[in-house]
């Protein structure tokens, strides 16, 4: 549990049963009223000079991502170059928060953006499914991290969430946040990844945020973008609550990565409206909001040259990933 929720919160994870009353206290989400209020924040729209800010901060705010089995150095190399220089007919545009890779290809993605200011995030604890012993979820955890990731995404045990071993997914994320320390001095940031998809309700999808913000989460994530739901609107704006409300009740504030089906420059405006209107300013940075969601970043740069040009591009305009 981060220091700061301590006072507040110090008995919840005292014990499963503390853990699962607190869980099973919070309210419980209206899900007609979600969906309105989510499909309703989709419906702003904003001006020609508020959309190139948008456009520019929702590149700054990608994890540009190749998470594949047939990944390569030569693949990764080239998505770093991208991530440095996303388009080379503009220097002016900004680059992405981080390139995500698999632990192996860190010290390739580490080499490729050296003194770029992107950072190198992996995945890990036997991403996407989460199926392995602790001990190699943390050693998987404990190689990205010394190779030179920043940064960690972490899959959680959606077969304890659900069976209601709560305090088995609180200490398992507890443990990774150890194991996120350098050795060096200092801690990749972790960011815990629920599969909303798989939690199936939105009052599972709000107990997993507290949850993972009572174990040290630095970010809550929706998904893998592996499976057939991922983030939506809806699910995102739980998280969005629930990080507000965490902050209210300990001080403590926690980033939001939704992930998954975001593809659009129309779809990343809608997110960051959501965030404003939810969290105000405090979240709008890619600090503590991310997208993850690779595609999403060449669509964006073709609307920045229109805006800029007043032409469309077209896809061939940007690199394909």
């Amino acid at each position: 549990m981060p220091p700061s929720a301590a006072p507040a919160l110090a008995d919840v994870t005292a014990s499963d049963a503390a853990l699962r009353r607190f869980l099973h206290g919070l309210p419980g989400v209206d899900a007609v009223g979600l969906d309105a209020r989510a499909a309703a924040l989709g419906t702003r729209s904003i001006k020609t000079t508020a959309k190139a800010y948008a456009i520019d901060l929702a590149i700054s705010m990608i994890d540009l991502t190749t998470l594949e089995g047939a990944d390569t150095a030569g693949k990764v190399r080239s998505l770093c170059a991208k991530g440095r220089n996303p388009d080379p007919s503009d220097r002016t545009a900004p680059s992405p928060a981080a390139v995500c890779v698999y632990p192996d290809m860190v010290p390739v993605a580490r080499e490729a953006l050296a003194g770029s200011g992107v950072l190198v995030a992996s995945v890990a604890t036997a991403f996407p499914a989460g199926r392995a012993p602790l001990e190699v979820k943390l050693a998987d955890v404990r190689a990205a991290v010394a190779a030179g990731a920043d940064e960690i995404d972490m899959v959680i045990d959606r077969g304890a969430f659900l069976s209601g071993r709560y305090l088995k997914v609180f200490e398992e994320i507890a443990a990774v946040r150890e194991n996120c320390a350098r050795v060096s001095g200092g801690a990749a940031r972790l960011k815990v990844i629920f599969e909303n998809g798989e939690l199936a309700t939105y009052d599972n999808v709000r107990r997993a945020s507290w949850l993972a913000m009572l174990a040290g989460a630095d970010f809550i994530k929706t998904s893998t973008g592996k499976v057939a739901v991922n983030a939506t609107p809806s699910n995102t704006l739980v998280m969005l609550e629930a990080v507000r409300d965490f902050r209210d009740a300990t001080g403590h504030q926690v980033g939001v990565k939704p992930a998954g089906g975001i593809r659009t420059t129309k779809d990343a405006v809608k997110y960051l409206v959501m965030v404003n209107e939810t969290l105000g300013d405090d979240w709008l940075s890619p600090h503590w909001f991310r997208f993850g969601a690779s595609g999403l970043l060449n669509d964006l740069l073709m609307q920045r040259q229109k805006l800029s040009s007043g032409r469309y591009s077209g896809p061939d305009y940007v690199t394909v990933d």
